[in-house]
């Protein structure tokens, strides 16, 4: 038995007020095929082209080895040169994958390959993130820290992207004061006889292609895998739902400001402590 998902509806083009009506307004995932072919990143953006023009940027690495209490929020596992870096993607699988890579700071060149497009959302101009990753590699299911809107650009390969909504978190084996589910789920090809309530989720999933866009709702959460190597381009607009931007609030002010007290007053029994209540919490609800 499988996760329960439905394929993301795919359209070659749409217009903003159609976008709006049938996607923003009643928060549904959607992937455009030809919203950015007019780009110049449509037809320059792939793996060698940002070797060449930031090869000598050392950049940080994530995998996905389990959260420590010692390591800090969004803290590398390793650090190297971006052309190493793109060496390995192409010469072999790797867990290693950059996130949050911000192109304004890091190759600000790289904007004038793009342009922020008119969805009828403001978006966020100064928060342009890079995503990189190898073959197989995937990120933890997690949502972002903002429940913002997103607009996720992909370039070279293919990526798949699994998907719920915030009213399926009941079913995710959430760990308490953090973003992500358990991280020894792999949502690729769950265990449902050890995470039987993964059986009552309902979600989406959308296969990614050079120049698709993925928007993703408001608080959505989202599993990544690298089917090849790759990279992706975020845009983000600010949550609109009063209840979300609340959320998005205490996550920031709050909740991640008790999770680093209690890392460095408990140390990894805060962290076993948050991975146990993610079973008990959801564990009346597997039945």
């Amino acid at each position: 038995m499988k996760l329960n998902l439905t394929a993301v509806p795919r359209v070659k083009t749409i217009s903003k007020e159609d976008f709006l009506t049938h996607y923003f307004k009643p928060q549904k995932p959607v992937v455009l095929e030809n919203a950015i072919t007019d780009w110049p990143a449509y037809s320059k953006w792939n793996l060698n082209y940002i070797k060449e023009i930031a090869g000598n940027k050392t950049v940080p690495l994530y995998d996905d080895r389990p959260v420590d209490y010692k390591d800090g929020f969004n803290q590398a596992h390793a650090k190297m040169k971006m052309s190493e870096y793109i060496d390995l993607l192409q010469s072999k699988p790797t867990k290693y994958r950059i996130f949050l890579w911000n192109i304004l700071k890091e190759v600000p060149q790289l904007q004038q390959d793009f342009k922020y497009p008119d969805f009828g959302l403001r978006l966020m101009k100064k928060l342009p993130m890079l995503f990189f990753g190898g073959k197989d590699s995937h990120t933890f299911m997690h949502y972002d820290i903002d429940l913002a809107n997103i607009f996720h650009f992909h370039f070279h390969g293919q990526k798949q992207c699994i998907l719920f909504n915030q009213k399926q978190t009941k079913y995710l084996y959430k760990v308490p004061f953090s973003l992500i589910s358990r991280e020894d789920i792999d949502f690729n090809n769950p265990d449902l006889k050890k995470w039987p309530a993964l059986k009552h989720a309902k979600g989406w999933v959308a296969n990614l292609n050079h120049g698709d866009v993925l928007y993703m709702p408001e608080g959505y959460w989202h599993y990544m895998q690298y089917i090849t190597p790759g990279f992706s381009m975020s845009l983000r607009a600010m949550t609109k739902n009063p209840k979300n931007l609340s959320k998005a609030i205490y996550n920031v002010f709050i909740m991640r400001n008790i999770d680093n007290l209690m890392r460095r007053l408990k140390g990894q029994k805060w962290i076993d402590y948050k991975n146990n209540k993610a079973i008990t919490n959801t564990k009346p609800l597997a039945q």
